[in-house]
């Protein structure tokens, strides 16, 4: 059996020695293994009191959004369960940053340097927004359920959209710390032409001008312009979709096809993106400005760019941007869920909420 204080990251996801495929199947058997063995060891014991057989399942599976897929599993909450919502991250926001890469050129330098210049930073892209998709939503998959197991059944299904939004901030802080070393070295390289090619080049050039503290420059405006962002992200996602399925969709979630659940991904993502840029754009200019700018302030910022410049200037540019990104970032994370044998996310609503209404019924 592992041990209680074993790593939420485990270690085959960076493993080499074997395939991504079948170092998915090894952890799955391993999780297998593990509860037979604990059901073998519970068929030897006492059988437990329906009254605390019903205690025991409100205290630690109250949570569960459903249940997994026959025939694939990995136990809701358990390591494996985080480990797969890490990795979904790292599909989620990495890939989808790396494809954006030329409107988030288009929208820092707000003109176009050609189809070579396109591309530019689209290393420190892929590396640090996949360093931030991991602590993203692997994160706000661990402080939901910690929040919720703090507040109680009764209270996470009373105040749950406040349980996704401190879940979600939780997470980011952690997120942004991976983060803003490669988006520093990012918008100069994307702000400055010449500065440096790519990620190879720029960072130490970086350094050696900024010095490493420099790199670290930018994280209060960064979690400024993050932290809104994500508890946007995450809680309207999460109503969004559970008002989908309520309101929009006649049949409960899980007599939906996967098809259909991760369309209903993407939709509910690319409103939640759309409020996302709205939120975050303000602290968005700051961090350019501030990462452009050697030895630049908040207020030099804001005397440059003006207050209104700070909520308008290229804001269409990134609805269009954050709205398809975010869109796309829940359709991979969902897609992946799925591939491992996990349920889509949101649209069930909390388990407390049933079990007060059989209570009282």
């Amino acid at each position: 059996m592992e041990s209680p204080k074993h790593s939420l990251i485990p270690s085959f996801l960076y493993s080499s020695s074997s395939s991504p495929r079948s170092l998915l199947l090894d952890q799955v058997l391993n999780s297998n293994s593990n509860a037979a063995f604990a059901s073998s060891n519970l068929e030897k014991s006492p059988s437990p009191s329906p009254a605390k057989t019903a205690t025991m399942v409100s205290r630690k599976n109250f949570l569960i959004a459903s249940p997994t897929e026959p025939g694939k599993g990995i136990e809701m909450y358990s390591p494996a369960f985080y480990a797969a919502c890490t990795f979904g991250g790292i599909l989620s926001c990495g890939l989808t940053h790396m494809t954006v890469t030329p409107l988030d050129l288009v929208k820092c330098n707000m003109q176009e340097q050609g189809v070579k210049g396109f591309f530019r930073g689209w290393v420190p892209t892929l590396l640090g927004y996949s360093a931030q998709g991991a602590c993203k939503f692997g994160f706000y998959e661990f402080f939901k359920k910690y929040y919720s197991d703090l507040a109680g059944p009764e209270y996470t299904a009373k105040y749950k959209t406040l349980i996704y939004l401190a879940g979600s901030a939780s997470a980011e802080v952690i997120a942004d710390i991976a983060l803003c070393p490669f988006e520093a070295v990012k918008v100069r390289v994307q702000t400055q032409p010449g500065f440096a090619r790519g990620m190879s080049d720029g960072f130490p050039k970086f350094v050696k001008s900024e010095g490493y503290g420099g790199l670290y420059k930018g994280l209060g405006p960064l979690w400024g312009r993050q932290i809104p962002y994500t508890m946007m992200k995450f809680a309207s996602f999460e109503t969004i979709v559970e008002m989908i399925y309520k309101y929009a969709i006649p049949n409960p979630k899980h007599e939906c096809s996967k098809g259909l659940q991760l369309g209903v991904s993407f939709a509910g993502g690319y409103v939640a993106g759309v409020f996302c840029a709205i939120v975050s754009h303000p602290a968005d200019n700051l961090v350019s400005f501030l990462n452009n700018a050697k030895g630049a302030t908040v207020g030099d910022a804001v005397k440059k760019i003006g207050l209104l410049g700070l909520f308008t200037r290229g804001l269409p540019l990134r609805i269009v941007m954050i709205g398809t990104l975010t869109g796309a970032q829940w359709g991979l994370y969902d897609a992946f869920k799925v591939f491992v044998g996990l349920p889509t996310t949101g649209g069930v609503a909390p388990a407390p909420a049933i079990v007060a209404a059989e209570a009282k019924a």
